[in-house]
């Protein structure tokens, strides 16, 4: 018996809706005694009485019986074969019960199992088998099954199995007389062939008015005979014009012709041949007669295209899924692998050469569990009987699953009905998904924690306008609730809300249009200012963001203003005083020359002795004067040249100085002194000491500074010595003394104006030793203990780098 796959599921979806019914009509009748409900169940009851009935009529014209198992009824440990419902017409169980022994059982759906299982069967494939072994593929695996059993008398059934949701259903009918029919037209074909061939003519008179061509060779392979299609089909005038020139149709069908007569047997192909100036595709039976052959040709080559465009759409769809990430499989109404494209197979890891095979869905299901590749089930029987009984019990054109898989994947299994047929499975990977799902859902968490601890207020919102983000400085900056800034409102309406703090109409407008503006001039970052009616401050800034949306920042500067405005002040305060500084150094320093160069000429000019000699005492007293207003000179000029420096107006004279000449003047330069007070002073220069550019007048006033100083703290009998050395492109000078040495809360101070260690200077020298390095981009460092000495390291630039002064601050509003 061969049962469409259309018919598979009305039949089984009748004993299903029987079943049903009848268990339906069992509750309707033992809740029929409330008095509320019986008029609601009687007419219920008549409704699926009629269904049943309706339901007995088709089992009953059906020509055989139908068997049907429940998946909970199967116990895969026991080798038995059930017990099956049945259903079917009386005469179909009366003729199949004849075959049976009655001593097998009294259930006869039993006793036809048990009479049938064990006998010989083939099934489609012409695979030998039987009845049980296939009946428990089925109930296990699901695996659909057409078997031709010979059963007693030589009696020929037929035995369909397929599921039907969580059941078996197998349909058994006799098929012998069926099988005696085709038989019998197989017997008339042949028998049809045998006139032929006695009787040529007849064929010849019956293709003379066939509208596709027909010929006729000869054992030569030469065209005897051709009806008007064929002349027409060749151009030729007439039969004998065919003939006589020999015209075929194309030479492949003259071979095809010749094969036919040589192997004496009929064939079937497609050739191609030019018919009437065009190319067409002909399908050519040829067959043998008496003394050559004969044949038919009929145009297919719409059909031959449509077959092509077929194939190149097929190859172009499975070549687009295999480019596809997500794993795709087919599965027919057989249950079995029609189609997988690559991902399919690497997803789950299964070899091509398995899954050509085309095996069942509950065999790769078996496959993939035996591989640990499947979730985790405490009953694997009952999850898989679920999954296979998609195939009937889809509860919707489509459904979709996640699977957490053994190695850590999730996978997503989409499954939806196949317009063919079976079933079409879409398998994901979703585990690199999940995995930046649950890293942006983390990273959306941190920004949000971060907006919200921000001091700024913020606020996004989209090309329309609509509020998409804030955080709660936002809220409490414009003392908003959170029903404000809920579901997304429109700018105008939030506007509307912020207005008794601010009400320019006129800025939150240009705001507004720098959100809703796409044009490049207004996606452009801009600030402004607002003054609140509260007193308070603001400064706004609009920045447009990638994704389309513009972010709108508010920052409180009540507080900074009036910093600013407290520095501004002090700043004008300074800058009043160092001017008055300035001018103060100026003048003191003007008057203060005058009279010193007075007191200078005059005291030289009694050293001279030009008007008289000057007893011992007196030279002592000129010689003080001399001193005194040596040291009052340079302790003017020093005052000068740091007031100059803390101006930011001593430019450098640069030139180039030779490192050894200039150590050997300062050298000697104190010398004499140092000779005085019986302090040992020398030199150290390194090899390659060389040159620098410098302003060697602040260089040489640096290294006498330096030296005085070491002097000045340095006992008889102690040591000063001078040293320079080049490293790359830097020079080191040092002066290091074996003097009292510094503590080190007073080292600090000491580079500060008008600070000394011995309250015997003005306490300059460091400070403007400090400030000429700086000046030519170098630093200065101090290293000293108590009672070890001191020692100053000057880091000079080979090439000066004069540093320019900072721009004083400016604090004006709004800069």
């Amino acid at each position: 018996m061969n049962i469409s796959m259309d018919q598979v599921p009305i039949i089984a979806a009748t004993g299903a809706s029987a079943l049903a019914i009848a268990s339906f009509l069992w509750a309707a009748r033992v809740s029929s005694g409330a008095r509320g409900a019986a008029r609601q169940y009687r007419e219920k009851m008549g409704a699926l009485e009629e269904q049943l009935a309706r339901a007995d009529s088709v089992f009953g014209a059906y020509a055989g019986v139908v068997l049907i198992w429940e998946d909970t009824e199967f116990d895969p440990e026991i080798d038995d074969l059930g017990g099956p419902r049945v259903y079917g017409s009386p005469l179909a169980l009366a003729g199949l019960l004849r075959f049976t022994d009655e001593a097998l059982a009294e259930d006869p759906a039993i006793r036809i199992l048990e009479g049938l299982a064990d006998h010989e069967a083939r099934d489609s494939s012409g695979q030998d088998t039987t009845l049980r072994v296939r009946l428990q593929e089925l109930r296990r695996s699901g695996s659909p099954f057409s078997l031709t059993i010979i059963g007693p008398n030589n009696r020929l059934l037929e035995a369909d199995g397929r599921t039907a949701g969580a059941r078996a259903v197998v349909w058994i009918t006799d098929a012998t007389i069926k099988k005696l029919e085709e038989s019998a037209q197989r017997s008339r074909f042949v028998e049809a062939e045998r006139i032929i061939a006695e009787n040529p003519q007849a064929f010849l008179n019956m293709m003379e008015r066939a509208p596709f061509p027909a010929w006729q060779v000869s054992g030569m392979g030469k065209i005897t005979w051709a009806n008007p299609a064929y002349l027409s089909a060749v151009e030729a005038k007439d039969v004998r014009h065919a003939v006589d020139r020999q015209i075929m149709i194309s030479q492949d069908i003259s071979g095809q012709a010749r094969r036919t007569i040589q192997e004496n047997k009929d064939l079937d192909e497609v050739q191609s041949a030019v018919m009437e100036g065009e190319s067409r595709s002909l399908r050519v039976l040829t067959f043998p007669l008496a003394g050559g052959a004969g044949a038919m040709a009929f145009d297919v080559t719409e059909q031959d295209l449509a077959k092509r465009e077929l194939k190149r759409h097929v190859k172009a769809h499975e070549e687009t899924l295999n480019h596809v990430q997500d794993g795709i499989a087919i599965f027919s109404r057989e249950r079995k692998l029609v189609y997988h494209n690559r991902a399919f197979a690497e997803i789950w890891g299964l070899e091509e050469s398995y899954l050509i095979t085309q095996p069942s869905q509950g065999q790769i299901l078996d496959q993939l569990r035996s591989d640990r590749k499947l979730p985790t089930q405490k009953d694997y029987a009952t999850w898989r009987a679920e999954e296979l009984s998609r195939y009937q019990d889809l509860p919707s054109a489509h459904d979709q699953d996640h699977w957490n898989l053994p190695d850590g994947r999730t996978v997503s299994i989409t499954r939806q009905r196949h317009p063919l047929g079976g079933l079409l499975l879409i398998f994901r990977d979703l585990t690199s998904e999940i995995d930046l799902e649950t890293r942006f859902n983390a990273l959306n968490r941190t920004q949000t924690a971060a907006l919200n601890n921000l001091h700024e207020a913020v606020a996004v919102f989209s090309q329309s306008a609509n509020l998409q983000l804030s955080n709660d400085a936002f809220k409490r900056l414009w003392q908003l609730d959170d029903t404000q800034v809920a579901n997304a409102p429109d700018f105008n309406d939030l506007v509307e809300s912020l207005s008794p703090l601010f009400h320019d109409r006129e800025v939150w407008k240009q705001i507004r249009a720098r959100i809703t503006d796409p044009s490049p001039d207004a996606r452009q970052e801009t600030t402004g200012e607002m003054q609140r009616s509260d007193g308070s401050i603001l400064t706004y800034l609009t920045q447009p963001l990638p994704d389309g949306n513009t972010l709108i920042a508010f920052a409180d500067v009540t507080a900074t203003r009036r910093v600013e405005t407290a520095l501004r002040e002090r700043a004008e305060a300074f800058e009043t005083a160092d001017r008055l500084k300035t001018e103060f150094v100026r003048n003191v320093s003007y008057q203060l020359r005058s009279p010193l160069t007075t007191i200078m000429g005059y005291a030289e000019f009694l050293e001279s002795k030009r008007h008289g000699e000057l007893n011992e005492r007196q030279n002592e007293f000129v010689t003080s004067i001399l001193t005194a207003s040596d040291h009052l000179n340079k302790l003017i000029e020093n005052i000068l040249d740091l007031a100059l420096i803390e101006a930011g107006r001593m430019d450098l004279e640069l030139s180039d100085i030779a490192i050894s000449g200039l150590i050997e003047d300062s050298v000697e330069m104190v010398v004499s002194k140092a000779a005085d007070t019986q302090i040992t002073v020398r030199s150290e220069l390194g090899d390659n000491v060389g040159s620098i550019r410098a302003d060697e007048k602040r260089i040489r006033q640096v290294l006498f500074n330096l030296v005085s100083n070491a002097l000045r703290f340095t006992d008889p009998g102690g040591e000063v010595v001078i040293s320079a050395e080049r490293a790359g492109d830097m020079v080191r000078l040092k002066v290091s003394d074996t003097g009292r040495g510094i503590d080190a809360e007073s080292q600090v101070a000491s580079w500060d104006s008008f600070h000394s260690g011995d309250k015997r200077g003005a306490g300059l020298g460091l400070s403007l030793v400090k400030h000429f390095v700086e000046l030519h981009g170098g630093e200065v460092m101090l290293k000293s203990e108590p009672g070890k000495g001191s020692e100053v390291i000057c880091l000079l630039p080979a090439v000066a780098r004069p540093r320019v002064p900072s721009p004083e601050m400016n604090l004006v509003a709004g800069a």
